[in-house]
């Protein structure tokens, strides 16, 4: 028999996948991260060895020969983590459907299975692979039988390849021999003893002068040092118990069965429903891609039809304006409209064509009557097909529903894009992955082409762009049978408010916002580049003169060395890759030398100069204005976040990053900024949401918030609190809303952990309702799987089911702090929208430039700022109604900074 069979550890490779990715479920809650996992790893292999056979061994949950033998056997392993336990039988399961053989034995471990299958492969003429993440199976190491080891780091899969030679090479010993150093070592992981007092170096020297266990045992006498001889001796008969736990055995009850181990189709349509079902989009799309599996066809017909000529969109769209409402897609590659599809009722999807006759400007021009009419617009992500439209003078009218905004609302941890849709809401299957335009192969001009006067180029280009048009005509029509839907989802959730008079209102104040832009002062800016220059420059050269040799100070890896090695610092900590440069460990051997400050200013001023001094000029334009896109769909508390460039990150806490907000100036003498910032309105949030009276009456009374808790907390009257009292009660008070422990806590103020636990233990005392709104918050999302701010926006919470410490205390910190975030996220999003429909309503030259979290910032006409002023007091302040009060500061300036 020739060919290659591929073994797979399971447990193996399913244990390595679960805690090499977070912890992911599909929607209804299955959890998927190892699954995933374990075919990244499966395909990945597969892709390389190609092999014919297959089969994935798995232990069955009960004891084994070993354990009867040895009864303290895998004693020490933890217990599996409840979110792995349910993945194993998923896993078999998914297996069996995508025709791959399982194969179990009781009584007998995966190892055995394969290290059995393995020799039978090999007698029967197969070439074997073993994929496992157990160096044990190196014992079965051949000229015919692989060994390979996956190992992920930093994200990535590499793979460690073993043949007899191999093993023979790294290790020092053969495969044979490989067993023997175990059984004198011991092994920690499985829990065998091993003889006491040998060590990994001291076992491998062994076998290498006496090949086995028992000969080195004959020749206790002559080993060194004095005490392993004495134990070789002395526990002689645990070697040889630990030489048969280590041992693999090749006959166990499993028979090498090619035909019912071949591979074919990985894909029928059982197995790409289970795919689907537990979400695992990517391997069931790249299975298709790679493996050639038959797509499963959409579950409802329609009519997709794609045109190009002028006189078909002009009768298009004279259609559509005859409907009270209508689905778009628009489709963009590279930055340009490539085709735009639209549906309206009985599933008539109709998709338009972009060509160099019907270029962009002409296709803006016939549909500019549509989307400027009252017909109700039915989008996927609208804001950007506003700038399209915009660039063309078209406006955006009657926009009713956005797709992206919805499924956002819905699940603000995943993405509903077209396959989501279809799936979730009109159970069906749809492959979006498809959807995207096959490369066009030219093929080599033949002198018949050139006589004839052609190729087939055209028609290929043609059938690419039908297949590409027609995937947009679906799209259209599972937007517009999944709008009513979803609607009806957000309306069951309590979300239709957030929905609409928030959410998709906000759409087109962010697209504002992002056409206008925020200037800055150019020459300024690039004044304050020469500044960081200059001292970048003198820092340069302390570092190098510290260091007594000039370096890259910017690679991690050789400064590490001029720290740690050359100047010998304490402290520093080795990774894979050298020594650690990270600002934690710096900061923990500062003063130690000159040169530490240093590369920490250095840093500061490169960053500085890098990110903003020379990145925020190249991303100008003429007018010195910048344009950054603001996202509502990217957060998962609902913040708003800003990118290309993000303005949302100008440095704040610094003199010297403040200095950065004065180069941004209003775009015209006539305006100044005039600066909103919310005044503590995370702590207020978390007064109305837990009903503390105390919280709340702080507030009321108009309190400075820190020092009333200083006071309360150190039993101290309010007039006598000191600055660092109120600075204690500050940290713990925005701390308590991000569930800061003792342990962070002492570390921010400096004091012991006793120190602070006592500090937050009499917090709670006096605010004892804040102590019991946060327990009832991680109980809620325990029990609701999703945290929830005031007004319905949720966000899953699965972590808070895992077995690990880590991720379960991650998951009750997001519990705490998601619905006082989100729903301060919320607020501002609020007055955001109603600022800018006051501003437009009454007509004002005056608008809104940037959000930053908590702070609008506006560019004002100097003959509006008392009307801007008192717009925003009455949109800001009574953007909702709180038991406490909200507050907040206006400032005006000529610069961002004069203005904050």
């Amino acid at each position: 028999m020739e060919g290659k069979i591929m073994l797979v550890d399971g447990n193996s490779m399913i244990n390595r996948a679960f805690y090499a990715l977070p912890v992911l479920t599909a929607s209804d809650g299955t959890y998927t991260n190892a699954v995933a996992g374990f075919f990244n790893i499966f395909f990945k292999l597969y892709d390389e060895e190609r092999p014919e056979y297959c089969a994935v061994a798995f232990d069955v949950h009960a004891q084994t020969f070993r354990h009867v033998c040895y009864k303290g056997y895998k004693g020490t392993r933890k217990p599996m983590p409840e979110e792995l336990r349910p993945q194993i039988p998923l896993l078999q399961e998914l297996l069996g459907k995508m025709n791959i053989a399982v194969r179990t034995a009781e009584g007998f471990e995966a190892d055995d299975l394969l290290g059995t299958l393995a020799v039978q492969a090999e007698a029967a003429g197969l070439s074997a692979v073993i994929v496992t993440g157990d160096r044990d199976l190196l014992q079965i190491a051949s000229e015919s039988i692989k060994i390979r080891i996956p190992k992920t780091r930093m994200g990535k899969t590499e793979v460690e390849n073993y043949f007899a030679a191999d093993v023979q090479e790294k290790l020092g010993v053969s495969p044979a021999e490989f067993i023997q150093v175990k059984a004198l070592m011991g092994d920690t992981s499985d829990n065998i003893p091993g003889v006491p007092g040998i060590g990994e170096k001291t076992a491998y020297k062994l076998i290498q002068d006496y090949k086995t266990v028992e000969n080195t045992i004959a020749h206790a006498s002559e080993v060194k040092p004095k005490r392993a001889s004495e134990n070789l001796v002395m526990y002689q008969e645990q070697a040889r118990l630990s030489l048969m736990l280590a041992t693999i055995d090749t006959k166990a009850p499993v028979v090498l069965d090619a035909e019912a181990m071949r591979l074919g189709d990985m894909f029928p349509p059982d197995a790409q429903a289970e795919l689907r079902r537990l979400e695992l989009r990517a391997l069931l799309s790249r299975a298709k891609t790679v493996y050639g599996a038959q797509a499963t066809a959409p579950a409802a017909e329609g009519k997709f039809t794609v045109i190009r000529e002028e006189a078909e969109v002009k009768a298009l769209f004279a259609k559509l304006a005859k409907q009270p409402a209508a689905s778009y897609r628009f489709v963009y590659e590279n930055n340009r409209l490539a085709r735009a599809a639209f549906c309206c009722a009985n599933r008539d999807a109709v998709c338009i064509q972009l060509t160099e006759a019907l270029d962009e400007a002409a296709f803006a021009a016939l549909a500019k009557p549509f989307f400027e009419s009252e017909t109700k617009k039915l989008a996927c992500d609208a804001k950007r097909d506003m700038h399209f439209l915009h660039t063309y003078g078209v406006e955006l009218n009657a926009l009713t529903f956005d797709a992206l905004l919805a499924g956002y609302i819905l699940n603000s941890m995943k993405d509903d894009a077209f396959a989501d849709m279809a799936r979730v809401y009109l159970k069906e299957e749809y492959d979006e992955s498809a959807a995207k335009p096959r490369p066009v192969v030219k093929k080599q001009l033949t002198l018949m082409d050139l006589l004839e006067g052609g190729t087939e180029d055209e028609d290929d280009e043609a059938d690419n762009a039908i297949s590409a048009g027609e995937h947009a005509a679906r799209q259209a029509d599972i937007l517009f049978r999944a709008a009513p839907l979803m609607q009806k989802a957000l309306e069951t959730n309590g979300q239709t408010w957030l929905y609409n008079e928030v959410e998709l209102p906000l759409v087109h104040v962010l697209k504002d916002m992002e056409l206008y832009g925020v200037r800055a002062d150019k020459a300024a800016l690039e004044a304050y580049g020469e500044r960081l220059q200059a001292v970048i420059d003198t820092l340069t050269a302390q570092i190098y003169e510290a260091a007594d040799e000039e370096f890259n100070i910017n690679s991690p890896k050789q400064l590490g060395v001029i720290l740690f090695e050359k100047l010998n610092l304490p402290g520093g900590k080795k990774t894979k890759t050298g020594w650690s440069t990270a600002a934690d460990v710096l900061n923990g051997v500062r003063g130690l030398h000159p040169i530490v400050d240093d590369v920490l200013a250095y840093r500061t001023h490169a960053k500085l100069k890098s990110t903003y001094a020379d990145g925020l000029v190249a991303v100008m334009d003429e007018n010195e204005m910048i344009h950054s896109t603001f996202n509502q769909t990217v957060t998962a508390t609902g913040r708003i976040s800003s990118t290309e460039p993000n303005l949302q990150n100008i440095p704040i806490r610094t003199a010297l990053g403040r200095e950065l907000r004065g180069v941004f100036k209003p775009s015209g003498a006539a305006f100044v900024y005039m600066d909103a910032d919310y005044s503590q309105i995370e702590l207020r949030v978390l007064a109305h949401m837990s009903g503390d009276e105390a919280f709340i009456q702080a507030f009321r009374e108009n309190r400075d918030i820190h020092r009333a808790t200083a006071a309360q907390v150190l039993h101290i009257p309010y007039e006598d609190v000191t600055a660092e009292q109120r600075g204690r009660a500050k940290a713990v008070n925005f701390g308590i809303v991000y569930g800061i422990g003792a342990y962070s806590l002492s570390i921010d103020l400096g004091i012991s952990v006793r120190e602070a636990a006592a500090y937050i233990e009499s917090y709670f005392e006096k605010y004892p309702k804040v102590k019991a709104y946060l327990d009832g918050s991680i109980n809620s999302a325990r029990d609701k799987g999703f945290a929830e701010t005031i007004f319905g926006r949720r966000r899953n919470v699965p972590e808070l089911s895992s077995g690990d410490f880590n991720t379960r205390a991650f998951g009750e910190r997001v519990a705490m702090n998601m619905p006082v975030q989100g729903t301060a996220a919320d607020i501002i999003k609020i007055a955001m929208v109603r600022t800018h429909a006051r501003l437009k309503r009454e007509g004002l030259r005056s608008r809104l430039v940037l959000q930053v979290h908590d702070e609008l910032l506006l560019e004002a006409h100097r003959e509006e700022t008392e009307a801007v002023r008192q717009i925003l007091l009455d949109e800001m302040e009574n953007a909702v109604s709180l038991d406490v009060p909200l507050s907040i500061d206006i400032h005006t300036g000529e610069t961002w900074l004069e203005a904050k």
